[in-house]
């Protein structure tokens, strides 16, 4: 009796896991002009433009580049609630939106989560690696400077 139940059980979600493969949520496609404004004003230097790039911008822009396993249910769903989340908190390609103190504010965030060893995330350096302790003062130092300037501003 157990046997047939778990056969049941294993069908129907063999069946829910090939159906689920053709429903797609909305993926997260500009470029980098998007974040065109947010570069400008903030003057990253080449190396933090790079950290950026390949640490941030995924989950806090419009120019999420996509891995493979992208395209394979679950795995997509958990990507686009995971970059819909980070643009949530901190959307770069947004930037001229935000008034000069919530871009402070921001900019805080972003300096205590990655002191903190939040972000990026583990599920994301996982895959990726993690930012050496070299970027992650590249960053700080960076983002403390553009505070200073946008507190001046204040």
């Amino acid at each position: 009796m157990i046997r047939k139940v778990l056969k049941i059980v294993a069908i129907v979600a063999l069946i829910a896991l090939v159906v689920i493969q053709f429903i797609r949520p909305d993926k997260n496609i500009g470029d980098y002009s998007d974040i065109a404004a947010f570069e400008a004003e903030t003057k990253p230097s080449q190396e933090v433009k790079a950290i950026l790039k390949s640490n941030c911008y995924d989950c806090h822009s419009n120019t999420t580049v996509y891995p493979w396993y992208a395209e394979i249910a679950p795995f997509s769903f958990f990507l686009a609630d995971h970059v819909e989340e980070g643009k949530e908190h901190l959307d770069f390609a947004a930037w001229e939106s935000y008034s000069i103190k919530k871009k402070d504010h921001k900019l805080d965030e972003l300096i205590e989560e990655v002191e903190e060893g939040e972000m990026p995330l583990e599920s994301y350096t996982l895959i990726h690696g993690n930012l050496s302790e070299e970027q992650k003062e590249q960053l700080e130092t960076w983002a403390k400077s553009v505070r200073t300037q946008l507190q001046s501003q204040l």
